[in-house]
């Protein structure tokens, strides 16, 4: 049995998987927004479920950004910043007096699917996370890749490309501004279709109008579309994944998988590709279920 544990920026969520993947518990709470509160809540959640089950139980818990190789401390969680630049694995392993195992949530996400999810017949899986961001995780023969640096997956963070960013007319000197981040997340096109039609909509609410026929939000969820091909292409150019699973908010709204299937050949080298997009069979409840798996599947 293993405990999973997922922090978030409003919720801390909790499960008990059996060795072969059945769910014995689940649970959720509120996030505090202080660090050491966090680090208390999940040491009560975890005492709380080793009474419950009358045994030690190993614990992974997957979180936003990632633990720096180089310092130990969370880098790049904009989303929570209680978290950044403090050594949150040693500081867990110290408060409940055993291992820990931290990860990123993108990562226990594609873990968990590769593992017994929509990706579990495939050698490479690719997690993408569309949401409020843009993030990703590696999963090569059912363990997370997440290399020297800790920011393999990162996709969100590289420039447009370029055709893109032409087709938009895109000028800014503000190089986070050129991020794919900021063309196909949840917070990047409400800020565009604001810039370019003057409505201050939510993603979500963008789409609706494109499965409404709206005039200007199909043709800016057609651009939407090439953007995200580019953008995969470029993922598929470098590791070429046997699957892709979508996991996140925007994800969520997307029911067009079959188009980008087709639009990703007319840019990928040679304009073949064997692999599958697909949607993930444990949704949001997939990173903390990769997080349980930490103990046994990852990578350290």
């Amino acid at each position: 049995m293993q405990v999973g544990i997922d922090v978030g920026a409003t919720k801390i969520e909790s499960v008990v998987l059996e060795d072969n993947g059945n769910e014995t518990h689940r649970s959720r709470t509120s996030c505090p927004k202080d660090y050491f509160t966090i680090i208390n809540t999940i040491k009560d959640i975890y005492l709380k479920l080793e009474k419950e089950f009358k045994k030690e139980l190993r614990i992974g818990v997957c979180h936003p950004g990632i633990h720096s190789p180089q310092t130990g401390l969370v880098k790049n969680a904009p989303n929570c910043n209680w978290l950044e630049k403090k050594p949150f694995q040693a500081d867990l392993r110290k408060a409940l007096g055993r291992e820990v195992f931290c990860e990123n949530d993108a990562n226990c996400f594609a873990l968990s699917e590769a593992i017994d999810g929509s990706g579990k017949h495939y050698k490479i899986v690719y997690g993408i996370i569309l949401g409020s961001g843009a993030g990703g995780g590696l999963v090569i023969d059912k363990k997370i890749v997440s290399g020297p640096n800790g920011v393999a997956g990162e996709w969100g963070h590289n420039q447009i490309p370029y055709f893109a960013a032409k087709k938009e007319n895109f000028e800014s000197s503000n190089a986070r501004e050129a991020e794919i981040e900021s063309f196909i997340s949840g917070l990047g096109l409400a800020k565009r279709f604001n810039k370019i039609y003057g409505k201050n909509l939510k993603a979500n609410e963008i789409f609706a109008l494109n499965r409404k026929h709206d005039i200007e939000a199909e043709r800016f969820i057609d651009d939407f579309k090439v953007n995200l091909a580019m953008s995969l292409s470029s993922i598929i150019n470098i590791l070429d994944p046997d699957a892709f699973i979508f996991g996140g908010g925007v994800s969520n709204e997307i029911d067009f998988l079959n188009e980008i299937d087709s639009l990703v050949r007319k840019f990928v080298i040679g304009r073949e590709y064997e692999g599958v997009f697909l949607k993930p069979k444990y949704g949001d409840a997939s990173g903390v279920r990769g997080a349980a798996r930490l103990g046994r599947s990852s990578i350290y």
